[in-house]
């Protein structure tokens, strides 16, 4: 069939309503094709990349090692404390910054007087326009010297700093989503809730947060990416030293130790960083499986 058969079966003549929505569906296609293919060329570029250092160094060493020495003598070059300290700083931040997040929203769409929305939302979207490096500078100027004296440590520049960078970097998108989602529960809802009897209140967080619940879940997603992935402001506050996770002690995340390193790396060197960006990857993709599972199975109840 050549195109003026086709086009003539498709009659588009007739209808050119029909021919645009086409396009528009091949449009999307390819875009959503370009996307999936993205994904597979990082994929395939890190797993070629990165598994040939894993397999040198030896898995159990590579991922349970405690020790990173990658320009010793006798290189190491164990990334446990890379792993551990992007766990408890993701978790440390999620845990402080997720239910500020979500109060903060709640109180913007359903309490807050419609002046004082427009402002918050206005410095909302400044804090999320503000660059990675300002937040590092900011906090190594004013957050690092004010733990260092406050808790009496020899470094401000602890994971205790970095969490608290993290928590406030994940703000905007936690609020952004969260106050869409709820603005966007059927007004009904609410003033069904309240003819029944129940205050604003209860209506607020047992009507349209469980309404909205959804999109919150997204926003706490979108925190959580956005928390594992930063690597510039986290270097500048957290010391970027090799040490086991402790509160008060200079660490160093699996993002920092990727870009700390790559611009003089060589040799195994430079392949077990590729292998550190390859872990980082699973590590985020399992995080979203595990959170697509948990809001499958919350919607199946």
């Amino acid at each position: 069939m050549n195109l003026r058969q086709y086009l003539a079966a498709k009659d588009y003549k007739d209808n050119p309503g029909r021919l645009a929505e086409d396009i528009i569906h091949l449009v999307f296609l390819v875009l959503g094709l370009v996307a999936v293919g993205s994904v597979l060329v990082i994929t395939v570029y890190l797993v070629v990349s990165g598994l040939p250092a894993i397999l040198k160094i030896g898995p159990v060493e590579f991922l349970f090692g405690t020790r990173w020495a990658s320009t010793a003598a006798e290189p190491e070059f164990g990334i446990l404390p890379f792993i551990l300290t992007s766990i408890y700083g993701t978790a440390g931040a999620i845990i402080i910054g997720v239910p500020i997040g979500f109060f903060a929203a709640v109180y913007l769409a359903k309490m807050a007087p419609g002046k004082v929305r427009k402002v918050m939302e206005l410095c909302i979207g400044v804090l999320a326009g503000i660059p990675s490096v300002v937040y590092g500078l900011v906090g190594m100027t004013i957050l690092v010297p004010g733990i260092r004296i406050l808790f009496g440590v020899p470094d401000g520049a602890t994971l205790f700093a970095a969490i608290i960078v993290l928590a406030v970097m994940i703000l905007p998108s936690v609020i952004n989503v969260s106050l869409t989602a709820l603005q966007a529960v059927p007004r009904e809802y609410e003033e069904a809730s309240l003819a029944l009897g129940a205050t604003s209140t209860e209506t607020y967080f047992r009507v349209s947060v469980p309404a909205a619940k959804s999109g919150i879940f997204t926003a706490i997603v979108l925190g959580i990416g956005r928390a594992i992935g930063e690597a510039m402001a986290i270097m500048m506050v957290a010391g970027n030293v090799a040490n086991m996770p402790s509160l008060f002690t200079s660490v160093r995340f699996l993002t920092t130790a990727v870009a700390s390193e790559m611009s003089y790396s060589s040799g195994l060197q430079r392949e077990a960083l590729f292998s550190i960006a390859l872990v980082l990857f699973l590590f985020i993709m399992l995080i979203n499986a595990v959170l697509n599972v948990l809001k499958t199975g919350g919607k199946s109840r």
